[in-house]
């Protein structure tokens, strides 16, 4: 499965939704090659409107999955969650 999360405008996730990895065309092709087939799988024939980027379950590129509520930072092309980490039992 390949992944794509719909940002709005001000660069936070709304939604992640899943496309087939045979959908992308893999394993001959991967990202970047896969992120515009995906966005327009995504708009053609769903018919989603918006801004949509692949992401990655195993956290292989931009920087983490993306979850609703997390934020696109387009400098560094990574997704940031809005959550504080937890400390450890050595970091508190």
């Amino acid at each position: 499965m390949a992944y794509f999360a719909q940002i709005d405008e001000q660069n936070i996730v709304t939604q992640v939704i899943s496309i087939s990895n045979q959908t992308l065309g893999e394993p001959e092709n991967r990202l970047p090659e896969t992120e515009p087939i995906g966005q327009a799988f995504i708009a053609d024939v769903l018919g989603l409107p918006g801004t949509w980027l692949q992401t990655s379950y195993n956290g292989l590129f931009r920087g983490t999955f993306a979850g609703i509520g997390f934020t696109y930072d387009q400098i560094d092309d990574v997704f940031v969650s809005p959550y504080e980490p937890v400390p450890g039992p050595d970091e508190a």
